[in-house]
C-alpha cells in the first residue's frame, strides 16, 4: 500500500471531497484523522474507513479557534510519533460581486480558505521538519487559476492559497516537504449551492456545465479523491509547490 502506516490529518473530512480524499487514504493504508465541524459526521467518516478494513478515528474541529487547530494536530504527532499529510480541506463559498459581499464575508472566506491553512501548516511542520519528510496539501479550487463573474470572495481567498502554497513550497523544500495546492472545478456536493444559487439555480449549473467545461460533466468525488492520492503519495515526490487542476478543462475554456 503506497501510504502504508502514514498519518493523515483531513479537515472538513465529513463529507464530499474530504470525504473522499479521507478514505481514499485509508484505502492506500493510511492511518487517518478525519475532522469536521460536525463530531458525527468526522466519525462517520471515520466508520467508513474502518469498515473498509483502514485505520481511523474521527475528531470535531472548528478551523477557526487557532487553539484548536494546534492542540489537535499536536495530540495527534505525539500519540503516533509522527505527522506525515496535512490536508488542509476546509473551506466556505460567499457568493456575490463587490457591491454585494458584505466584508464580514470577505473576512469569513479569508479566515476559513486560507488562514485556517496557515495556522494548521504551521502547527503540522515542526513535526515534518524533525521526521524529515512531510506532505501539505492545501485545498484551492480552479478558481484560484481563473476569474469568475459575481464570487469576489472566494477567488480572492483561492488565489491567495495558491500563493501561500507556493511559498511555503519555497521555503520548506529543502527540509522535504512538499507543499501543493488541490485545485478541483465543478464537483456535485452541497458546497457548490452557494455559486449555484449567483448562477440562477440548478437549471442554470446544467446549462454551464455541458456548455462551458470541454468534458461536458461534472467531476465525481471520486476522481478528485484520486488526485489527492496522487499529492499525498510518492508518486508525487517530485512535486512542489504545484496547482494541481482538476476541471474537465474548465479554466482552458
Amino acid at each position: 500500500m503506497i501510504l502504508q502506516d502514514r498519518v493523515a490529518i483531513v479537515t472538513a473530512a465529513g463529507s464530499g471531497i474530504g470525504r473522499g480524499g479521507a478514505e481514499i487514504m485509508g484505502r492506500a493504508g493510511a492511518i487517518v484523522i478525519a475532522t469536521d465541524l460536525v463530531a458525527a459526521r468526522a466519525e462517520e467518516t471515520a466508520q467508513r474507513i474502518r469498515q473498509a478494513g483502514g485505520r481511523a478515528e474521527g475528531l470535531a474541529l472548528d478551523v477557526t479557534d487557532d487553539g484548536a487547530i494546534e492542540a489537535l494536530i499536536g495530540g495527534i504527532a505525539k500519540r503516533h510519533g509522527r505527522l506525515d499529510i496535512l490536508h488542509n480541506h476546509a473551506g466556505i463559498q460567499v457568493e456575490g460581486s463587490l457591491e454585494q459581499v458584505p466584508a464580514k464575508g470577505l473576512d469569513d472566506s479569508y479566515r476559513i480558505n486560507v488562514r485556517a491553512h496557515f495556522v494548521a501548516a504551521k502547527a503540522a511542520l515542526p513535526h515534518m521538519k524533525r521526521q524529515g519528510k512531510g506532505v501539505i496539501i492545501n485545498t484551492s479550487s480552479n478558481s484560484g487559476v481563473f476569474f469568475d463573474k459575481g464570487m469576489l470572495a472566494y477567488i480572492t481567498s483561492k488565489t491567495a492559497v495558491i500563493a501561500m502554497t507556493k511559498q511555503m513550497a519555497l521555503d520548506y523544500g529543502p527540509f522535504n516537504i512538499r507543499v501543493n495546492a488541490l485545485c478541483p472545478g465543478w464537483v456535485d456536493t452541497p458546497f457548490n449551492d452557494p455559486y449555484i444559487r449567483q448562477m440562477g439555480g440548478r437549471g442554470a449549473i446544467e446549462s454551464y456545465v455541458k456548455e462551458r467545461i470541454p468534458m461536458g460533466r461534472w467531476a465525481s468525488v471520486e476522481e478528485i479523491a484520486e488526485s489527492i492520492l496522487y499529492l499525498a503519495s510518492d508518486r508525487s515526490s517530485y512535486m512542489t509547490g504545484h496547482a494541481l487542476v482538476i476541471d474537465g478543462g474548465e479554466s482552458i475554456a
